[in-house]
């Protein structure tokens, strides 16, 4: 990649009081893993196994009528970058713009539904998210590191208003990419993995007990990094946090909070209208279960409306548990982190209306379950 090794062994960074993010092209010592942190995408090759005997699928594409400028502007950087090219391609999925949660402003994204429909499914498991904190910056643009296989290409094709395009790497939206990265990252990091560092897909996080480890356990990270030529983008990255966001939560020394920007959605949720609302309900407060005792009890009227043949009516005591779900969700206690060296407390609690339990070491609370 016309980038020379360092000629001497830098250190990799420096003691901080807070928060290390410094700007890349400030700082000397990250001059040693400059390879791991430029725009451009390794060798490995996704594949797209389709059932066959089919015809491509081709679908109309999305009006942009207020977003042409920006369309533009993104298909060229794509083009610049080696992403995507013209296509001639029987294939072809819409289109479409999301919005940036963080960043703000807009990504382009292909709706591959119809290509997702009839490929074959990678069955890669992806981890627990409640097994990855047990075990206590980003990958830039993950996916558009790992190249499509050529005779794959033409069934990533996109349609927008200035023509036909298809992906050379892995884009958002195809069924198997998170498989298939998960794949990738577990492989690279297969002897660092619930030592020192968690991986889910694209999101990094190394934790150590004290500074020294962890400029230890930096060092190897981004030694791997290079050697596998993924690469990260500096501007996710964030080092020497003594408290971090991660998957939803805020992990720190004391243990796992709920993260409130993340809760905020929940807060604002209106009143459920229809079963796929209260679903979506259930499914985004219940990421936090851990956090409520007796979840599944206060749950109960709501999820009894998603049994077969039930009739759908909103009571009194559905709106009392999505109440009190939000409000518990705002007081959500900071649960300790495990140690497995030391004896674990188990309380439990059976009624008519459900089970409950919670697992508890040195008098506090590490999860609660319930069912």
């Amino acid at each position: 990649h016309g980038i020379e090794e360092p000629t001497q062994d830098l250190p990799l960074i420096e003691k901080p009081d807070d928060k290390w993010n410094p700007k890349q092209e400030d700082d000397v010592s990250l001059s040693a893993y400059q390879i791991m942190i430029k725009d451009d995408y390794g060798g490995l090759e996704v594949i797209l196994d389709v059932y066959f005997p089919l015809h491509p699928v081709l679908n109309r594409r999305f009006r942009h009528t207020d977003e042409l400028k920006e369309l533009k502007t993104q298909l060229q950087e794509q083009l610049d970058k080696g992403f995507i090219r013209p296509s001639s391609s029987p294939w072809g999925c819409p289109a479409l713009f999301v919005e940036k949660k963080d960043q703000g402003g807009k990504r382009l994204c292909v709706d591959y539904r119809p290509l997702n429909a009839v490929t074959v499914k990678n069955k890669y498991p992806l981890p627990h998210i409640d097994i990855l904190f047990d075990q206590l910056g980003e990958p830039q643009s993950g996916y558009h590191q790992i190249k499509v296989r050529e005779e794959d290409v033409p069934k990533t094709a996109f349609s927008t208003r200035y023509g036909l395009y298809e992906y050379l790497v892995m884009s958002f939206g195809l069924t198997n990419a998170p498989a298939f990265f998960m794949y990738l990252m577990n492989s690279v990091f297969m002897n660092e993995l619930d030592k020192f560092m968690v991986v889910f897909i694209d999101d990094i996080l190394v934790y150590s007990k004290n500074e020294k480890e962890h400029e230890e356990h930096l060092r190897i990270v981004l030694s791997r990094l290079r050697e596998h030529k993924l690469y990260a983008k500096f501007s996710k990255c964030a080092f020497w946090l003594k408290e971090v966001a991660f998957l939803g939560h805020i992990l720190s020394a004391n243990g796992v909070a709920v993260d409130p920007s993340k809760v905020e959605d929940v807060l604002n949720w209106k009143q459920p209208q229809t079963v796929t609302k209260i679903r979506s309900f259930l499914g985004l407060a219940g990421y936090y279960h851990r956090f409520i005792k007796d979840f599944s009890k206060i749950a109960k009227p709501m999820t009894a409306l998603n049994q077969k043949n039930a009739k759908f009516a909103w009571s009194q005591k559905c709106e009392e548990a999505f109440g009190m779900l939000k409000t518990l969700l705002t007081s959500a206690p900071v649960l300790a982190q495990l140690d497995i060296t030391k004896p674990f407390d188990v309380y439990c609690d059976a009624s008519g209306s459900g089970l409950g339990c919670v697992l508890m070491q040195e008098g506090r609370v590490i999860a609660y379950a319930s069912c």
